[in-house]
């Protein structure tokens, strides 16, 4: 696991490097405004409701723990050039509940220089949300833009 903070590029990253977020809770009421905004589906804004429903209660929207994993990833993974997506696989294995308290557990799967283009690469970045049981709520496979050191 990479300790400090230095922000890397392409030249420094190896496959198997792991970046570990800090935690965050998930409350009620940011489950209520993000689905009220982004996602308004009974099972994101209705306990009641939402206990009749394939989640047998509130569960907050795909969308937003996506949103709250791409913050814990722009804190913990110190790439230069930021983190460019270039395409991404997601899947949420279990649902993500009031009073969750998420981490971002990020492992480099595989780099991919270009040929095209010396100066940058593809990093294949593993990102596992999980909640603080170590239960998986997402899986997001990023693959993202990455420089090489400049010699300026």
């Amino acid at each position: 696991m990479k300790a400090d903070k230095a922000l890397v590029y392409l030249d420094d990253v190896a496959e198997g490097d792991r970046y570990i977020s800090r935690e965050y809770p998930l409350a009620v009421a940011q489950i209520k405004a993000f689905a009220r905004d982004f996602d308004p589906q009974v099972f994101h804004l209705d306990e009641t409701a939402a206990a009749n429903t394939f989640f047998g209660g509130l569960a907050a929207s795909g969308w937003h723990t996506a949103a709250i994993t791409m913050r814990l990833m722009v804190e913990s993974v110190p790439f230069a050039s930021g983190l460019i997506g270039a395409g991404v696989e997601i899947s949420w294995p279990r649902p993500t509940r009031p009073g969750d308290v998420l981490h971002v557990d990020s492992t480099i799967i595989a780099i991919t220089p270009s040929k095209s283009k010396p100066d940058r690469g593809i990093v294949s970045l593993q990102s596992l949300t999980l909640d603080q049981e170590g239960q998986e709520v997402q899986k997001l496979i990023s693959r993202l833009l990455l420089f090489r050191r400049t010699n300026d």
